[in-house]
């Protein structure tokens, strides 16, 4: 994980392609459904935001303050859902929000020796992500619960090549799970073996935070100018 990064690929750059592919991905879902090579090259973004959110956990200074932000913008997010689109739908900051949430809940139980507390919220996350959708119509957290331990996965790899395996592992779960092109996803693991360890030279972290919800407004607006 320490190769010299002319060669291998930062965070930043990471980052960079998930945003790419997911803004395929929505214009495929959203505006040309009927191209279903977008739906295909979106699959990578999911994986590698996932491993660059245990990136995240990992080296973050203020764990308050890093879930903070993720939390609120997802609430954010969740207000634009429910009044202009009148939908339950929780999207992949909700997702992403109970990752972090859990991986520092199984942090602080073997910390503290109190594994029922983790495990507890486990328990909790899974009735919320695949029993509640069985009781409220049209509610849906994003990828469900194999898709919330994704980033827990590659958290709690102690190197590299473990990080990726599980993460690969979890992908194959939820592959499973959802069925369909959601096996293109495993092509984000050879860009993920590239990841040099450096976060580049800017922090674009909050980029992905803002341009979230704005690609979403704006491919929902041209959505409707086209019917």
């Amino acid at each position: 994980m320490n190769a010299p990064s002319r060669s291998w690929l930062t965070g930043n750059q990471l980052k960079i392609i998930a945003m790419a592919a997911m803004t395929i991905d929505h214009i495929g879902a959203q505006l040309l459904p009927q191209y279903l090579i977008l739906r295909i090259i979106g699959r990578l973004a999911m994986p590698i935001y996932a491993y660059m959110i245990a990136e995240g956990c990992r080296y973050t200074r203020s764990r308050g303050r890093y879930l903070g932000r993720l939390a609120g913008l997802a609430a954010l997010c969740q207000l634009v859902y429910f009044f202009a689109m009148d939908s339950l739908y929780m999207c992949i900051l909700v997702t992403f929000s109970l990752s972090v949430a859990l991986i520092w809940a199984l942090e602080w139980g073997e910390e503290k020796n109190r594994p029922l507390v983790p495990l507890a919220l486990a328990a909790g996350i899974y009735a919320v992500c695949q029993l509640l959708p069985r009781w409220v119509p049209g509610f849906y957290v994003d990828y469900g619960f194999f898709g919330v331990l994704l980033p827990v996965a590659a958290y709690f790899g102690k190197t590299g090549p473990a990080r990726l395996f599980l993460l690969g592992a979890g992908l194959v779960l939820l592959a499973s799970d959802c069925g369909g092109v959601q096996w293109y996803s495993l092509a984000a693991i050879p860009l993920l073996a590239l990841y040099n360890g450096q976060r580049g030279k800017a922090s674009i972290g909050p980029l992905f935070y803002w341009y979230y919800p704005a690609h979403l407004v704006a491919i929902h607006l041209i959505g409707l100018l086209l019917r």
